[in-house]
């Protein structure tokens, strides 16, 4: 693999945690914690492959609709898991962006998550985005309610929308490559803006189980493939 082939910004479809538990005997929550575990390994092996902007979905706006139990513990796994982040971002001077909205969740998980994002936001070499309670026809929605209360515009456009986008603080916003674990294909609506000439990667191994050595599985196909952008 060249350098120059190396994708800018990769974005994961973290799937199948629960799969893994299930398949283990062990509880679902187990597998959350384990899928954590493996974002954390993948944001470090990404820096190693020269991926500049590493994206992770890891909780959806659909997601809410699950048990009170497994929701709780998901909002405070995510509280661990940004002060775990912050310390190593601050360190490797990573800016942390959070993707969907912040209205919906915890208020210690909302502070923890805008202090993150406030103490890294002057970083601009490495990207973590965390899109938690985030779906793409919501952030496209956002996007226009935003341009409607504030610019008073009569026509629209493609610049317009992309500027109000989660993802506009971005150096590359638009994924060079999407992967989606688990052996599931589709997208379910990620980042349906951004996506347009993304390239995609299915893999069947669950989340949990996406090591390092998968990601640059990944990266290798990636590299293969020749990008035409509609021409």
């Amino acid at each position: 693999m060249t350098d120059s082939k190396i994708p800018n910004h990769v974005a994961i479809i973290a799937d199948g945690n629960r799969r893994w538990a299930r398949e283990r005997k062990l509880p679902l929550l187990e597998g959350h914690r384990k899928g954590a575990e493996t974002m954390k390994l993948l944001t470090k092996k990404a820096k190693v492959l020269g991926i500049k902007i590493m994206s992770f979905w890891v909780f959806s706006t659909d997601n809410w609709k699950r048990t009170q139990e497994e929701v709780g513990y998901l909002m405070r796994l995510f509280e661990e898991m940004i002060e775990s982040q912050i310390k190593d971002a601050i360190v490797e001077k990573t800016r942390i962006v959070h993707l969907g909205r912040k209205d919906r969740l915890p208020r210690s998980l909302r502070k923890k998550m805008e202090s993150a994002e406030e103490k890294t936001k002057h970083f601009t070499e490495h990207f973590f985005c965390v899109a938690l309670d985030y779906g793409g026809k919501d952030e496209v929605i956002r996007a226009i309610n935003k341009l409607s209360n504030q610019d008073k515009k009569t026509s629209i456009t493609e610049e317009d929308i992309s500027s109000h986008l989660d993802t506009s603080v971005l150096p590359n916003p638009e994924p060079d490559l999407v992967i989606r674990t688990s052996g599931e294909e589709r997208t379910s609506g990620f980042m349906i803006w951004q996506t347009t000439y993304s390239e995609y990667y299915f893999s069947p191994l669950l989340f949990p189980d996406f090591n390092g050595e998968a990601l640059e599985k990944a990266i290798g196909d990636y590299t293969e493939r020749k990008r035409r952008f509609g021409k």
